[in-house]
């Protein structure tokens, strides 16, 4: 880590048996909104200007946008600043993971980095504002870190003390109340064929609701309910996964559910988690890779490095066009540079370690978070012998129409078999619906066998 030019020094958790984290200070958490942003990042840009100030973001979508369109770019006028290819990579090594690096080492001749001037977009809603400095004077971390209480709507931790706090963040950040979500995934092959692997997907995100208070949040414990139902290829559709994520998951851990076409049966599916295979994902991503991170932490130790600067996929709008089809973004080792926008953006970086005495197929994972948002970017994983095994890449944008910042695209390379899998892809589906409001009901075991069915 002394390569990556760390800019604050490393906080190491120590976690006992009944950690219950302190919370900031009042003169701490009023640093929120003039020094630090309201989610807790750097207001100021840094040294050379490179990284400017925050101003607020995105507050007002580009001019002809109405909510559904697939979100044009607020920046169309903007120019590679310059490129990072195998030929000059080394120029550029404290501003790259060790995993962005392994890309370019393992395919020199195509992929690079095309390098933007740095817009930092992410915005939410005020009262997310609101709700994030309430967060930061009572947010605690239940026993063992595996759960988080008083905090409710969107990020507990925006002055971070350890690792866990961070994952938490990211984990608990604002995406909306409600979302269905249209698209798929593709595993594409080492020679660039693939199948689309279409999916429908529904979240209700309880923590997120303004009318329950973190007491009844504590008692209902309850993030967020999610619903998935695979639209195709048809020998697949109508498969559906249930899962009912718990804040305090010492208290209650995760439920899922399963819906099988062929047996017509819900069933419990505890498996659902840690390095169980993602959903028809051909092996290309564990459960908790979904959304970079999803889950229990309680198999890993985490630590909190510090900050670094990074250059991350951010404001992604080419990659998220309806103008641009599937064909065009999945090529053969990776999907197609000329469509990626990179800046560069301060990241915290988080580094989890396998315990002695838990099982999973990543030993290691080193996650670099949006200081702006609280997404992660990247994620460098490491296989039980310690060497780079996958890198994982998030494609950012603002949803200026919530706001929020949130991938439009992951990207999940597996550098042993030169696949990757992308998960997202909505370029020929409808567009995020952030405005549905559905009840509990369409979240039990029983909906989930009448959706299956349809």
């Amino acid at each position: 880590m002394n390569k990556l030019a760390l800019v604050t020094t490393a906080i190491t958790l120590a976690l006992s048996a009944t950690c219950s984290q302190a919370k900031v200070s009042e003169a701490e958490a009023a640093k929120l909104g003039t020094e630090l942003t309201p989610m807790g990042a750097v207001k100021a840009g840094n040294a050379d200007g490179s990284i400017p100030a925050w101003t607020g973001g995105i507050t007002t979508p580009p001019a002809g946008y109405k909510v559904g369109d697939h979100h044009p770019d607020p920046f169309p006028d903007d120019k590679p600043l310059f490129e990072i290819t195998a030929a000059n990579v080394k120029d550029y090594s404290d501003l790259l993971t060790d995993g962005q690096k392994k890309l370019f080492e393992t395919y020199p001749d195509t992929y690079k980095m095309e390098i933007y001037q740095t817009r930092r977009s992410a915005s939410f809603p005020q009262f997310t504002y609101d709700a994030v400095k309430q967060n930061a004077l009572h947010a605690e971390l239940v026993e063992g870190g595996n759960g988080v209480r008083n905090a409710s709507i969107s990020v507990p931790f925006p002055i971070p003390q350890n690792g866990l706090e961070a994952i938490w963040n990211h984990i608990l950040r604002y995406r909306g109340s409600a979302i269905q979500r249209f698209g798929g995934q593709a595993a594409v092959t080492a020679s660039g064929d693939y199948n689309i692997i279409g999916f429908d997907d529904e979240l209700l995100v309880k923590y997120a609701d303004r009318s329950l208070t973190p007491e009844e949040l504590m008692k209902e414990n309850m993030v967020m309910k999610f619903k998935q139902k695979v639209t195709s290829p048809a020998r697949l559709a109508g498969t559906a996964l249930l899962v009912h994520e718990t804040m305090d998951q010492v208290k209650e851990p995760r439920q899922a559910w399963t819906y099988n076409t062929g047996q017509r049966r819900v069933r419990r599916a505890p498996n659902v988690a840690y390095d169980a295979p993602g959903t028809a994902s051909d092996g290309l991503r564990t459960s908790d890779d979904f959304d970079m991170f999803n889950g229990a932490p309680d198999r890993y130790n985490w630590t909190l490095k510090g900050k670094q600067e990074l250059f991350i996929a951010y404001n992604d709008y080419r990659l998220h066009s309806d103008k641009v089809s599937y064909d065009e973004i999945l090529k053969p080792g990776h999907i197609n540079p000329d469509l990626v926008r990179y800046e560069k953006h301060r990241v915290w970086v988080v580094e989890a370690n396998l315990k002695p005495e838990y099982r999973h197929v990543y030993q290691k994972r080193v996650f670099y978070i949006d200081e702006d948002s609280w997404q992660i970017q990247v994620a460098d994983v490491y296989d039980n012998r310690g060497e780079l095994y996958r890198v994982e890449v998030a494609h950012g944008i603002n949803y200026y129409d919530v706001p929020t910042q949130w991938s439009t695209l992951e990207v999940y390379h597996d550098l042993n078999s030169r696949r990757y899998l992308a998960l997202g892809l909505d370029n020929e589906a409808s567009m995020y619906n952030f405005t549905i409001k559905p009840d509990d009901s369409e979240f039990t075991p029983q909906a989930l066998r009448r959706d299956g069915l349809r």
